[in-house]
């Protein structure tokens, strides 16, 4: 019953920026926290960060610096704003939300390349 949306994935050039956005849509009565994790191929999925909604943080160590998550909880959607963009952060992006009372839900996905 509740769905994600990712959208703002690309192709971007080394140290561009990209904005990725997700919004939670559904029967959501409360959003514990929201979080993006990426799957580059042949690798596995991994933690890019996740916000409570209390407003904590947490980022994986490689990405602190260069990513930052933010949410606006009126509207139920979470983003994620990438800079200084690296070869190695091309992945499909996936958002993750945990709510009250059901299962974490995953997005689709949005693909990031980083190419010159």
């Amino acid at each position: 019953q509740v769905q994600l949306v990712e959208s703002g994935g690309g192709l971007v050039q080394p140290g561009g920026s990209l904005r990725l956005s997700c919004v939670a849509s559904g029967s959501i009565y409360r959003i514990n926290a929201m979080g993006w994790y990426r799957q580059a191929p042949g690798k596995e999925r991994e933690l890019v960060a996740v916000i409570t909604s209390g407003g904590s943080t947490n980022y994986a160590d490689s990405l602190k610096g260069r990513f930052t998550i933010s949410t606006d909880n009126a509207k139920n959607t979470v983003y994620l704003q990438m800079n200084s963009l690296k070869p190695e952060d091309t992945a499909v992006y996936y958002c993750n939300v945990k709510i009250t009372g059901i299962p974490e839900v995953w997005g689709q996905g949005t693909p990031v390349t980083v190419s010159s």
